[in-house]
């Protein structure tokens, strides 16, 4: 007498216990963090690909219009006079320029003569932290580089070599949190072993408060809600506090490009209609979902973040790439 497979994913995934489930996790975890051990951060790397530079003597306007064209939020810095890696540029830095006009509108003339090299005195003005510098040797561990990412701010990580005679510093790519588990999720099967429900899995199934707005919120108030806060995104809700949408540093940006500044008082019914036709949409999930099936959409789409609804579709939580990143490293006990 034989028995019948499962034929489905979800009728295999019935047929386990929850003690089969809980093994399986924790081999799947087990292996993914062997194979960003045994991997290094060059081995991400597509054997072919753009990489833009950006010397610290730039014009920050011009910079910004640099990275709306290559479709980048953020761009390693070059000193010229020294020749080394200067920092990580980013879009929060973009909206740390944004704050400091806003606060000083009498030296607003200023901003068309304002270069990379001047953030600092811009950060150390309204109080931000400064450009993040942490960087890494592409031939490092990829496990390394996570942690590195983690520890980062910028939650991406340069990639700094250095040429063998001169010893001058070479910038090789920047790392992304979407690029290496896109390249674990293409590479390691072992990812649809992650089963369980992630509202059983340690920082990724708890709720969290989360900043909000409305259509009718002003961009100037996302912008200081941005920079409060620490995030690049906030979820835009309705009365009911049902998520219709998400406002993005990258919207900001696009705002703003050419250095026009009369638009941060748009609500954000308005700048949404600005918003360019390629723009990527939201990606949620809830807490019953799985990582496997998360994994599957990294793979599949490019995503930054996911945002956990309930049956009436209410936002209760959001799940960044950081989050799973650090699930992978750090969330699972594999001691027995």
């Amino acid at each position: 007498m034989s028995v019948a497979a499962a034929n489905t994913p979800n009728e295999y995934i019935l047929s386990l216990t929850s003690e089969q489930i809980d093994q399986d996790q924790k081999i799947g975890i087990k292996a993914i963090r062997l194979f960003l051990q045994s991997k290094t951060s060059y081995d991400v790397l597509p054997v072919s690909y753009r990489l833009v530079v950006l010397d610290t003597s730039l014009l920050v306007k011009k910079s910004l219009t640099i990275l709306l064209q290559n479709n980048i939020v953020s761009a390693p810095l070059w000193n010229s006079k020294t020749s080394r890696f200067d920092g990580l540029l980013t879009s929060s830095d973009f909206v740390n320029v944004i704050q400091y006009y806003f606060q000083n509108p009498d030296k607003y003339e200023l901003v068309d003569q304002l270069t990379l090299d001047g953030l600092r005195d811009i950060e150390r003005a309204i109080g931000a932290q400064p450009i993040e510098t942490i960087s890494i040797h592409p031939f490092k561990s990829l496990y390394e580089a996570c942690v590195n990412m983690l520890q980062s701010r910028a939650r991406r990580v340069p990639l700094i070599d250095e040429d063998e005679k001169t010893h001058r510093e070479i910038v090789v790519s920047v790392l992304t949190q979407y690029r290496i588990l896109k390249f674990v999720a293409l590479n390691c099967k072992e990812t649809k072993m992650l089963l369980k429900p992630i509202k059983h899995l340690p920082g990724l199934g708890e709720a969290k408060p989360i900043a909000t707005c409305t259509m009718n919120t002003r961009v100037i108030d996302i912008i200081h809600l941005l920079a409060e806060k620490s995030v690049s995104s906030v979820p835009v809700v309705d009365d009911q506090g049902k998520l219709i949408n998400v406002y993005e540093v990258v919207d900001i940006l696009g705002l703003v490009k050419g250095g026009n500044f009369n638009e941060l008082d748009l609500t954000i019914g308005d700048a949404l209609l600005r918003r360019p036709e390629d723009f990527e949409g939201v990606h949620t999930c809830t807490f019953n979902d799985r990582l496997s099936t998360i994994m599957d959409t990294i793979r599949k789409s490019r995503l930054h973040r996911l945002f956990v609804v309930d049956d009436e579709c209410k936002l209760v939580s959001v799940i960044t790439l950081s989050d799973i990143l650090h699930y992978i490293l750090f969330g699972e006990d594999l001691s027995d």
